[in-house]
């Protein structure tokens, strides 16, 4: 493989892990914004006294605080899991791609 090629298919790559790395942070922005509307809801959810519905397909159907609170705090697990998981794959891309333009820059010189 010629020097050219060689370089040509690094930047390839470094192209593609900076496009995966963009779609980890929307994903990453998107389970945030989910994160804060459960954080709300379960504040909400704790100061009421009234009753508490949830959503059943098209149908309300009242519940009683104490689950409602319990499926919140489960959607939050669930969550904080996918937005580790995606800061974890981050790292990951985000290393792969510093090694690779240490290698560009490497074979540059």
């Amino acid at each position: 493989m010629t020097k050219e090629a060689e370089i040509q298919e690094k930047l390839m790559q470094m192209q593609s892990l900076q496009q995966r790395l963009q779609v980890f942070a929307a994903q990453k922005q998107q389970f945030q914004l989910q994160q804060i509307e459960i954080e709300n809801a379960l504040k909400e959810v704790s100061k009421t006294k009234k009753p508490v519905y949830s959503l059943v397909g098209e149908i309300m159907i009242e519940k009683p605080v104490s689950s409602i609170k319990k499926d919140l705090q489960s959607k939050k697990k669930e969550v904080d899991i996918k937005i580790k998981n995606i800061e974890i794959q981050e790292k990951k891309t985000r290393k792969n791609a510093d090694e690779l333009q240490k290698e560009v820059t490497k074979v540059l010189k």
